[in-house]
């Protein structure tokens, strides 16, 4: 992948790998992504917590719903013939 700057850019990206201690310009870049990437779950993490939030109150017990994701994987492995749990 090839990244084109301005010179201004570059200028600054060279100065934060220095300033920073990496070892190369590829490390910093791929340090951004990273982060960007950690943005990002944190963002979609938020949007379902709020969705849920948004539904409403529950309508089962976590017993119940326990109960449901419990026979609902059963089926499934029965369905594939594998019976570990």
């Amino acid at each position: 992948m090839n990244i084109s700057l301005t010179d201004e850019l570059k200028a600054f990206v060279d100065a934060r790998v220095q300033a920073r201690g990496y070892s190369s310009t590829s490390e910093y870049m791929r340090d951004l992504v990273r982060r960007d990437e950690e943005r990002a779950a944190e963002e979609r993490f938020r949007a379902l917590i709020q969705e849920g939030i948004d539904s409403g109150p529950a309508t089962r017990s976590w017993e119940e719903q326990r109960n449901d994701w419990t026979a609902r994987i059963a089926a499934a492995r029965a369905a594939q013939g594998t019976n570990t749990p």
